[in-house]
């Protein structure tokens, strides 16, 4: 499952800000604060976030202890 780390990677690359992502998620601003601070968030929250971040073109790596997003389409 995504981090919150990797979601604030994945706004970086994409250059949106919180509100652009919690429209594009349909999820509550507060509930998207909440997750990228680390809080317990609903993990139909976290999915809606994830999938939100890969329709836009985030792929996320996981992998030996490390964790990563990459942008796979301009």
């Amino acid at each position: 499952m995504v981090t919150p780390c990797q979601v604030r990677a994945a706004r970086a690359l994409l250059k949106w800000d919180q509100v652009m992502l919690a429209d594009k998620a349909v999820v509550a601003l507060t509930a998207l604060q909440r997750f990228e601070q680390g809080k317990s968030v609903r993990d139909s929250t976290i999915q809606a976030i994830e999938k939100a971040l890969i329709e836009a073109g985030i792929a996320f790596i996981s992998r030996h202890n490390q964790e990563g997003v990459v942008l796979t389409r301009a």
